[in-house]
């Protein structure tokens, strides 16, 4: 693997996650030092923030609007981790009107 504008003190292969300093550790721990190394590479130097939302509202209630069976709007909520006012919402809105 090569690193260019890094400059690495040794071999990648030869780098432990003591090495890294403070949330690489962290995250050479959970994803491995090869994909640490990959971030670094491309964010060095910027403040990152992770979502606490991984996926799009609109992905979500697309989901909502396909698994929905008429009954089980609870289970969505819990499963999605929205209100049932919001699942409701969503449907609603998409036109199903058994919800």
């Amino acid at each position: 693997m090569k690193f260019t504008g890094v400059r690495m003190p040794m071999n990648p292969d030869e780098i432990k996650n003591e090495y890294l300093s403070g949330v690489y550790q962290d995250m050479a721990e959970v994803i491995g030092i090869d994909s640490v190394l990959k971030i670094h590479q491309s964010f060095r130097g910027q403040t990152v923030c992770f979502p606490v939302d991984l996926f799009n509202r609109h992905y979500i209630a697309c989901q909502i609007i396909k698994e929905y069976d008429g009954h089980n709007i609870k289970k969505l909520a819990s499963k999605f981790g929205y209100s049932e006012k919001w699942i409701r919402k969503i449907l609603k809105d998409s036109g199903n009107r058994n919800e």
